[in-house]
């Protein structure tokens, strides 16, 4: 088989729609508030009602928001499911749609943060759809586009781009079910 029998854009999609629909979909299911929120250890960093947090820095708009410090302390606090959803909302999707498929700017000192479980899926939800219908419009050739200055490695192909996103989403998303799995059985719970 050779290149170009492949159709990279579907496997590159695949790659992240498979693992979303077979996995972390149902394992996000029914999220509550508490869960969302819940701190395992002291001082973790979160999203917190504005006024609230002790972090260096609280971003974002609204009544939220989410704690952060430049740099990063060393070692870097440990964080929460809102934090982490965040993180893969704003961060991860949202500057990248703004900056490479035509969404709205983003960055985290601009973000509306969710105070819910439930509002978190949905901007989660959103900005996949976005990034997915994004990467889909790039075809083939879009793949092999420079990502320009808006990346820290600008000469790389949106391909290396798209399995970074990936990545970053599989490895984000599987520590939320984690932290899901250890609320409940920290609580002798079942799901």
């Amino acid at each position: 088989m050779t290149d170009r029998n492949v159709d990279w854009n579907r496997a590159l999609r695949e790659q992240w729609e498979f693992h979303w629909n077979s996995q972390l979909r149902r394992r996000l299911e029914g999220l509550t508030d508490e869960e969302y929120f819940w701190s395992p250890v002291p001082d973790a960093w979160s999203v917190r009602p504005r006024g609230t947090s002790t972090a260096p820095v609280q971003a974002g708009v609204g009544e939220f928001t989410i704690d952060y410090a430049l740099p990063e302390p060393v070692p870097p606090p440990f964080t929460t499911i809102a934090w982490r959803l965040g993180h893969v909302i704003v961060g991860v999707l949202a500057v990248r749609n703004a900056a490479h498929f035509g969404a709205p700017p983003a960055s985290y000192e601009t973000w509306e943060y969710a105070g819910t479980a439930a509002e978190a899926l949905h901007q989660l939800e959103t900005q996949l759809d976005v990034w997915l219908t994004g990467v889909r419009g790039l075809g083939e050739d879009g793949l092999a586009v420079p990502v320009g200055e808006k990346e820290p490695y600008p000469e790389a192909p949106m391909a290396d781009l798209v399995l970074h996103i990936h990545r970053e989403l599989i490895h984000h998303l599987s520590e939320v079910c984690l932290l899901r799995d250890l609320y409940l059985h920290s609580r002798g719970g079942t799901r």
